[in-house]
């Protein structure tokens, strides 16, 4: 039997590939399987938020995935008289260098991930499953069966299921998959639209449903998502099909052509009782599924796996505490739980037949749009929390707030929005980020040297001088997914020493 791995990953999907990319940007030996002989052709997910292509960003791949996507900014509701054309994101983006919704095909999103390994030298073992699962020791023994039935054995110390909604991860571990599933039936298809004005989303709220055109590009100009009437016979799902339900709901003539892929299919809201058991740990759909509502699901995949990923690479190399692994489930999973809530309420919202919220849906809520656009504090809200931008750990066992908490800007366990502009490719780079706001006279060379003593290949120094986040005297540790894990006010770094001591303990050689 071979070395034992740091990690074996289990699934490549966006989430495993996000994973990956960590993984060996951080120097962890580890091996990623899936048993899918090839990586997903039709779309599926659909969406990139701007919270996503940050944190993608120190890869180098968020220009390639922007360069093959459509960033859609409005959405159009086609009521029966008139059309309300509502932006998806004009305030509160102000932080970020993708104030847009990107879409691009789940097969786009993986061709590129993909590539990106491949340059890396990373083998994504495709047709290989994971059989079983034996903690034995210090490892975990797993069995893979690759096509044709030939076994193998393979010992890793930590195993993470990205292995989706039926993960075998999250099964052999014993962890629980509670929720429930929606009764209706939902069908999806990648084609071609005439009569469609393109570059926007299109949405048509029926009595009986709704009805939603997003600009997709590629493998088609559109992927449609609606439901299927109540009354309608299970049958399956063909453009004849489509196009009945497009002539009902939508009330004007749209022809439907040349479909790439078509299905159907029920929607669950369930997450996992917990993302670690021991070395076991789940992300992505093996953790939460819910509805599409929102484009949540592969983005909170993906953040679920660039959170893990550096803590797994330092923890394994021993540069970083075991206590890092246990931040995983207390910093994503009230993320997760927020996902399911927020979904299965606008879900609600969307397809109820409850005569009081259908009648909201399709004769209210047109009529109180125009008044709801002039509410910016909470289109504001809505579209920090939709584009995953406010998502903070400031209540995470690792983060820190100094004696002085910074008055304005970023507070430890926020994200480091890219202000001034330029802020987060300037610190994207691996490891950490020693951020230090104020005249330069105040950083000397003396004051960093013990501090980073034993540290100096993680941690990374930059002095901002007035080009900072901060309107004072600041300093703030950026952890290697973009948070802060300390900020203080002032220039006494005696609270950084105590944070680094116990988070990044220094090696001395």
């Amino acid at each position: 039997m071979a070395a034992p791995l740091d990690v074996l990953v289990v699934g490549a999907g966006p989430t495993g590939l996000a994973l990956a990319a960590q993984l060996r940007a951080y120097g962890a030996s580890f091996r990623i399987v899936d048993r899918s002989v090839d990586r997903v052709r039709e779309s599926r997910a659909l969406a990139i938020q701007p919270r996503t292509l940050e944190a993608l960003t120190p890869f180098g791949v968020t220009g390639e995935l922007m360069g093959r996507g459509n960033p859609a900014i409005q959405v159009r509701m086609h009521l029966p008289r008139h059309v309300v054309q509502l932006p998806l994101f004009d305030i509160g983006l102000a932080d970020t260098a993708y104030p847009f919704l990107l879409f691009l095909s789940q097969a786009e999103t993986e061709s590129v991930l993909s590539e990106h390994l491949l340059d890396q030298d990373v083998d994504v073992e495709r047709g290989t499953e994971l059989v079983h699962l034996e903690r034995t020791g210090a490892f975990v023994t797993c069995r893979l069966r690759r096509e044709g039935g030939v076994e193998e054995a393979v010992e890793a110390t930590y195993v993470v299921g990205c292995d989706g909604a039926h993960s075998t991860v999250r099964a052999q571990a014993g962890i629980g998959f509670e929720g429930y599933a929606y009764p209706q039936t939902f069908l999806l298809a990648d084609l071609e639209v005439d009569g469609l004005e393109p570059g926007a989303v299109h949405a048509y709220m029926a009595g009986a449903g709704v009805l939603f055109f997003f600009p997709l590009g590629s493998p088609a100009t559109w992927r449609m998502l609606t439901m299927r009437p109540p009354r309608a016979p299970d049958t399956p799902v063909d453009l004849g099909l489509l196009q009945e339900i497009t002539d009902q709901y939508a009330g004007v003539r749209l022809a439907l052509r040349d479909p790439v892929w078509m299905t159907d299919f029920r929607l669950h809201n369930r997450g996992a009782a917990r993302y670690r058991s021991g070395p076991f740990f789940l992300a992505g759909d093996a953790a939460h599924i819910h509805s599409p509502v929102g484009a949540q699901g592969m983005n909170t995949g993906i953040q679920d796996a660039l959170n893990l990923g550096w803590k797994l690479a330092l923890v394994s190399r021993g540069r970083a505490p075991e206590e890092w692994l246990g931040t995983y489930e207390a910093e994503r999973a009230p993320v997760g739980r927020s996902v399911l809530r927020f979904t299965d309420k606008a879900f609600t919202i969307a397809t109820s037949s409850n005569p009081v919220i259908r009648f909201a849906r399709t004769r209210l809520a047109p009529r109180l749009a125009p008044l709801a656009l002039r509410a910016t504090v909470p289109r504001r809200l809505l579209f920090r929390t939709v584009s995953e931008l406010g998502i903070h750990y400031r209540h995470s066992p690792a983060t820190t707030a100094g004696p002085l908490s910074p008055r304005r800007g970023p507070r430890a366990g926020d994200r480091l929005p890219d202000l001034p502009r330029g802020l987060q490719a300037r610190t994207s780079g691996p490891g950490w980020h020693l951020l230090l706001s104020g005249p330069q006279a105040l950083w000397g060379d003396e004051r960093l040297v013990s501090l980073l003593d034993g540290r100096n290949d993680l941690v990374n120094v930059h002095r901002l001088g007035d080009e900072s986040p901060w309107t004072t005297v600041t300093h703030g540790l950026v952890r290697p997914d973009g948070h802060l894990g300390y900020a203080a006010r002032g220039a006494h770094l005696e609270g950084l020493r105590a944070y680094l001591d116990r988070w990044l303990p220094a090696e001395h050689r």
